[in-house]
């Protein structure tokens, strides 16, 4: 430890607060909150018994500071804040997005209809889920439609002169022809919720009545179907756990470690109903399996995802009642965090805890070799390039265009050697005239460097390497910028012919091995840099065409043209809009909606 930290360390306050940890390169590494900054902070340093997780950390440790807050949960917030702003590579950092469906209804709406959906938003909705373990949220979307009759159009324009299919094969009630009043579509809509409340009694008797009444028609395919949605009932009813009250939602967390690495598995519950589990797994830095909870629930629950009324741990947590109150407060839900002793609920602890020992045993390996692909290639990197800094934040640039046309740019970004898609951003090439590679990443640098020195700093930060796709032309093209704004940042281009990689200070490319996990993280990058490129330029260049297809008819004019597309918002839903939605547009009568009908079918890709 050198005399710096010695110092520091004597000088801190017996109050609470949040420590932030720097490494060399003035990088946040940890940040950690603490009822007693002393106290805790010391512990890293000074005791005799640590973890070899700690000991890494703590090798890492240039330099610290802290900040002071009235108390422990402004502590634990402000720790949250800085732990999502700064990304430390030593804390809880759930990087895997992967989302479940849910079910949703607006109830405001005059026909309310039910809907999948993998976002979570506060818009007075009412949303039922997440759907796993082999239950199809297709399927049960479509016992909900089929049993009640329900639309399941996502446009509803009442007062059509006929109805769709859906309704003359007994699949829907057609509100749009007013075949089923307003209150009584209503009543339906209340027993769907109350199906995916739990009580699936009235659905059953339906769906044996219904595929009895087809079967006695002699319409098998109709009859066979509402057999198999018979089946998922059953499938659902397995999953029933009856000891635990129909009225609770609750996740059961379960945790193990072994010392080094920690798995976390989640079981979701939902009206007595297992609906399914995730594992996730990291080498974070905690003092303590509580610590580790706690850092994990304030990861894990966010606005986006649906916060239960109980959260049962399967080890003690100190900071219960902070954690209640701080999602409380940020999210407006008021959450029970308990650890049961004995009962059902200790049952499901046991079970989250088997799946987090299983998914520990079984991931360690793939977890180190993660960290080879990534955190170890960027402290592989950096010596071989002779890079000033540690490169934990990679910036990666593209260009795509074809013959100069509609020319896009695109910005990635890796942490620690893993993408951060939420820091990508793409870019329209405004001042460049035909197919000029150099200019277009002159510009696009330009722009993204003029963020360093306006307001938007804080969410454009300096990056310490910037990988440009190319050879030696674009690689000195990027350095005149750099040149021209002062920065001193490494920069580097890697060409896709024979995968060398060129630097500012060698004529020579330095040429590794194809297995070299350095350069398949250049080629990740590199290819991830690509890929975005040419996604955006699609999306627009497809929209020009397709907008442009329009024209070809005669008849649409300028307004119509406005016209149709404020009302469809795309020409994608224009060429599969029906005679009759096209006839609701302003100024389109039968004979020109038929022409544009006519002619989308007839120029079909």
């Amino acid at each position: 430890m050198n005399e710096k930290l010695q110092q520091k360390i004597q000088l801190l306050p017996d109050k609470s607060g949040v420590y932030v940890m720097l490494d060399k390169d003035g990088h946040v590494i940890y940040v950690g909150k603490a009822k007693v900054l002393k106290n805790r902070v010391k512990q890293y340093f000074y005791l005799s018994v640590k973890t070899e997780k700690v000991m890494a950390m703590v090798s890492n440790i240039d330099d610290f500071y802290y900040i002071i807050t009235k108390n422990e949960y402004d502590a634990l917030s402000l720790e949250n804040n800085l732990i999502k702003k700064y990304k430390p590579k030593y804390n809880i950092l759930l990087k895997d997005d992967k989302t479940y469906p849910y079910i949703k209804v607006n109830l405001k709406s005059e026909y309310p209809r039910f809907e999948i959906t993998r976002r979570i938003v506060k818009d007075g909705a009412k949303y039922f889920g997440p759907f796993m373990l082999g239950v199809s949220v297709k399927d049960i979307l479509e016992i909900i439609n089929s049993t009640f009759s329900l639309r399941s159009c996502s446009n509803l324009s009442v007062g059509k002169d006929r109805a769709c299919l859906n309704y003359h094969i007994g699949l829907c009630k057609a509100p749009c022809i007013k075949k089923i009043t307003k209150e009584e579509y209503l009543e339906n809509v209340k027993k769907a919720i109350d199906f995916l409340n739990g009580n699936d009694t009235e659905v059953e008797k339906i769906l044996l009545s219904k595929m009895q009444y087809f079967s006695d028609n002699e319409e098998f395919e109709l009859a066979i179907s509402f057999r198999d949605k018979l089946k998922m009932l059953e499938k659902i009813r397995e999953k029933k756990i009856t000891s635990l009250s129909r009225d609770i939602n609750c996740d059961i967390i379960g945790v193990q470690t072994d010392n080094i690495y920690t798995a976390i598995n989640v079981l979701f519950t939902r009206k007595g109903i297992m609906q399914g589990s995730r594992s996730f797994s990291t080498d974070a830095i905690s003092a303590s399996l509580s610590e580790t909870v706690s850092q994990f629930i304030r990861s894990f629950y966010t606005g986006e995802k649906e916060i239960p009324d109980e959260i049962v741990l399967s080890c003690d947590c100190q900071d219960v009642e902070l954690l209640e109150r701080y999602l409380k407060e940020n999210y407006g839900k008021s959450v029970s965090i308990i650890v049961p002793k004995q009962g059902a609920r200790k049952s499901l602890c046991d079970m989250a805890d088997e799946n987090a020992r299983d998914y520990l045993e079984k991931t360690v390996g793939v977890i180190e070799h993660k960290k080879d692909m990534t955190q170890t290639a960027c402290e592989r990197l950096q010596q071989i390039l002779s890079l000033k800094r540690y490169p934990r934040r990679i910036e990666c640039y593209d260009i795509s265009n074809i013959s100069g046309v509609d020319k896009v740019g695109s910005m990635v970004v890796m942490t620690d050697g893993e993408k951060d898609s939420k820091e990508y951003r793409r870019f329209m090439i405004k001042t460049v005239e035909g197919a000029n590679d150099y200019a277009s990443h002159q510009e696009m640098l330009s722009r993204r460097l003029k963020k360093l020195e306006s307001d938007e700093r804080e969410r454009f930060p300096m990056p310490d390497l910037i990988v440009i796709d190319g050879g030696k032309g674009q690689l000195s093209a990027t350095k005149e910028i750099l040149d021209k704004f002062g920065y001193d940042i490494d920069i580097i281009a890697l060409a896709e012919k024979n995968e060398e990689i060129y630097t500012v200070n060698s004529s020579e490319p330095i040429i590794l091995s194809k297995r070299d996990y350095v350069l398949k993280m250049l080629q990740r990058i590199r290819d991830e840099a690509h890929r975005f490129a040419i996604t955006y330029f699609r999306s627009l260049h497809g929209k020009k065409m397709l907008v442009s297809q329009l024209d070809e008819i005669e008849g649409v004019g300028k307004e119509k043209k406005k016209a149709l597309l404020n009302k469809f918002k795309s020409v994608e839903n224009i060429m599969t809009a029906s005679v009759d939605d096209l006839k609701a547009v302003d100024g389109i009568g039968d004979f020109l909606a038929n022409k544009i009908y006519e002619f989308f079918r007839k120029n079909k890709h």
